[in-house]
C-alpha cells in the first residue's frame, strides 16, 4: 500500500520512473499470485483521466497496469520538456525522453484494449503517439540548426528539409487531434498549439530555401555538384519553367524563386500569428510571442530587401519543399527489466507452483511415525518438494500423505523455498515421537473438470452430460473476460502442464532425483 501511494506523486526524474516500474513490475506477481484468469476479485482500483478529470473504476487489474504505464509515457514528457535544449546534450536528453515516451504509448496502445477512461483509448494514444515523434522530430531540427557550422547552401537548403519534415508530421498530429472522437476530447490550447508549430515551420522552411537561393549563389560562385544534386531533388515537384538548373544559373531567377519563398513564409507566420491570437492560454506565453514575432520580422525584413520599385511582375507561387531527415524518430519501448524487484509475497513460495491459476487443497496436517520399513514415501525435486510416491499400507500411507502433495512445512519450519536435501536432512533427523508435515496439494483444472463430469452423470444421460460440458466451459470462458484487459492472451502456464504430470507417476523405479524413505 505504501508503494502504491508513493507511486501516485512521483518525482519528476529518474528516481520517479523507476518508482513507477518498480511497481508496474510488483503488479506482475500481485498479478500471478492472486488473481485467477476466470474470474475476477471485488478489488476495484481507482484513477481519474489525465485531460478531464473524469474517475474510473474498476476490479481489472490490467487497468491498475495500464494506468501506471500510462504515467510512466506521461513522466517522460515532462522530463523532455524540461531539459536545456540550448546545449546538445540537452537536445539529446530530450530526444530520449520523448522517444521513450512515444514507446509508452505505443506499448499501451498495442497490449490493452477497452479502456474505460477516453485519454486510453485508442484514438487517444495513436494521438500521444504521433505528438511525442513530432517534438523528437522538433528536437532533430534544433540540433541540426545548433550544429550547422557554416551557413552555405547545401546547409541552408538540409534546414529547409528539416523544418518542413517537423511541419508534416505536426500536421498529421493536428488531423489526428480533430477526428470525431478527439475533436471534443483534446484541449483546444493543444489544437492551437499543434497548429502554431504546423505553420511556424512551415514558414521556416520556405525561409532558410530563401536564403540558399539569395545568399549562397552569386553569379560568380561556381556551382559543386553536390549542391547541384541537392537542389535538383528539394522540391516534391520539379516547376516547367523555369527549370531548377536555369534557376542555378540565372542569379535573377534565383531571386524571383527566394522573393516566393519569402512571401509564403511571411504568408505561413501571419498564420501561426493569427492561429496564436485566438487562443486564451497561448496569449499568456509571451516567450511563444517573442518567438513567433521574431521569425515574422526577420522573414518580412528580407522580403523588403528583395523587393525592387520597377519590379512590376506578380511574385510566383513557390513550389512544394520535399520533407526530409538525417535522424527518424526510434519509438523505443519500455524497458521493465532496468527496475529489479524483490516479490513482495516471496514467503508465499515459489511462483511457478504457488499461484493464482493453480487451485490448491486445503492444508493437511500429518504425523508421521517411523516405522521399521521406515516413512514409506519417495520425495522429488526441491522449492516445494513433491510427494513423488507414497508406499502402499506403509507409515505415509496410513497417516494420510498422499502422491503428488507438497511439503510446506517440516516442524513448523516453512519448507516452501527448501531445497531437497534440507527436507531429507529434516526427516532424518525427526525424533521417536515422530514429524509433523503441513502439505497442500494441487488439483489441476482438468481435474476439476472431469469431477464435475462424473457428478453430473449420476442425474442424466451422456448426452447431456456432453452438453452441460460444453455449456459450462463456454461460461468459464465469458466469466474470465474483464472488462479491460490484455489484447494479447498470456500463454498458458508451464505449472499445470508439469504438475498435471505428476498425478500419473507410478510408483516402480526410483529415479536419481528421488529418495525413498
Amino acid at each position: 500500500m505504501e508503494l502504491r501511494q508513493a507511486m501516485r506523486t512521483p518525482s519528476r526524474n529518474q528516481a520517479g520512473l523507476e518508482l513507477l516500474i518498480e511497481y508496474y513490475n510488483q503488479l506482475y506477481y500481485l498479478d500471478q499470485r492472486f488473481f485467477p484468469p476466470h474470474r475476477n476479485l471485488g478489488v476495484h482500483f481507482h484513477w481519474y483521466d489525465s485531460l478531464t478529470g473524469v474517475p474510473s473504476s474498476q476490479r481489472a487489474l490490467a487497468f491498475e497496469k495500464g494506468s501506471v504505464l500510462f504515467n510512466i509515457g506521461a513522466l517522460y514528457t515532462q522530463i523532455g520538456a524540461r531539459q536545456d535544449r540550448s546545449a546538445t546534450p540537452g537536445i539529446d536528453k530530450a530526444v530520449d525522453a520523448f522517444q521513450r515516451a512515444a514507446g509508452a504509448f505505443n506499448y499501451l496502445k498495442d497490449n490493452f484494449s477497452n479502456a474505460p477512461s477516453l485519454d486510453m483509448s485508442s484514438p487517444s494514444l495513436c494521438m500521444l503517439v504521433r505528438l511525442m515523434v513530432a517534438q523528437v522530430q522538433e528536437c532533430v531540427f534544433e540540433r541540426v540548426t545548433l550544429t550547422t557550422q557554416d551557413a552555405g547552401f547545401t546547409s541552408q537548403l538540409r534546414l529547409a528539409w528539416e523544418a518542413a519534415r517537423v511541419s508534416d508530421v505536426y500536421l498529421l498530429v493536428q488531423q489526428t487531434m480533430t477526428q470525431p472522437l478527439m475533436k471534443d476530447y483534446v484541449p483546444f490550447s493543444w489544437v492551437s498549439m499543434v497548429q502554431v508549430k504546423a505553420e511556424h515551420f512551415r514558414a521556416l522552411s520556405h525561409y532558410h530555401a530563401a536564403v540558399a537561393l539569395c545568399d549562397h549563389m552569386s553569379s560568380s560562385e561556381g556551382i559543386d555538384e553536390e549542391a547541384e544534386k541537392t537542389f535538383l531533388q528539394f522540391y516534391v515537384s520539379s516547376p516547367a519553367s523555369p527549370t531548377l538548373n536555369q534557376v542555378l544559373q540565372d542569379p535573377e531567377k534565383r531571386r524571383k524563386l527566394g522573393k516566393a519563398h519569402l512571401r509564403c513564409a511571411v504568408i505561413r507566420h501571419e498564420e501561426a500569428m493569427r492561429v496564436h491570437s485566438l487562443c486564451k492560454i497561448l496569449r499568456k506565453m509571451d516567450i511563444l510571442q517573442d518567438v513567433l514575432s521574431v521569425a515574422h520580422k526577420r522573414s518580412l525584413d528580407r522580403y523588403s530587401e528583395l523587393d525592387r520599385e520597377d519590379d512590376f511582375d506578380e511574385t510566383a507561387e513557390a513550389p512544394e519543399i520535399q520533407s526530409q531527415t538525417h535522424q527518424k524518430p526510434d519509438i523505443i519501448p519500455p524497458n521493465f527489466s532496468t527496475v529489479q524487484v524483490t516479490d513482495i509475497f516471496h514467503r508465499l513460495g515459489p511462483l511457478s507452483v504457488f499461484c493464482a491459476r493453480a487451485r490448491w487443497g486445503p492444508v493437511r496436517v500429518i504425523c508421521l511415525q517411523r516405522k521399521e520399513g521406515g516413512l514409506g514415501l519417495t520425495l522429488r525435486g526441491d522449492s516445494p518438494v513433491l510427494v513423488a510416491g507414497v508406499l502402499p499400507g506403509g507409515c505415509a500411507a496410513v497417516s494420510g500423505l498422499r502422491e503428488g502433495d507438497y511439503i510446506a512445512a517440516v516442524d513448523g519450519q516453512d519448507c516452501k523455498w527448501a531445497k531437497h536435501s534440507e527436507v531429507v536432512q529434516m526427516l532424518k533427523n525427526c525424533s521417536d515421537r515422530g514429524v509433523e508435515l503441513r502439505v497442500v496439494t494441487l488439483h489441476s483444472h482438468d481435474t476439476q473438470v472431469e469431477r464435475r463430469a462424473v457428478m453430473a452423470s449420476h442425474s442424466s444421460d451422456k448426452e447431456n452430460t456432453r452438453l452441460r460440458l460444453l455449456s459450462g466451459a463456454k461460461g468459464q470462458s465469458s466469466a474470465s473476460l474483464l472488462n479491460w484487459n490484455r489484447k494479447k492472451k498470456r500463454e498458458v502456464s508451464g505449472v499445470t502442464k508439469t504438475l498435471g504430470s505428476t498425478f500419473s507417476l507410478s510408483f516402480g523405479s526410483i529415479r536419481d532425483t528421488e529418495s525413498m524413505y
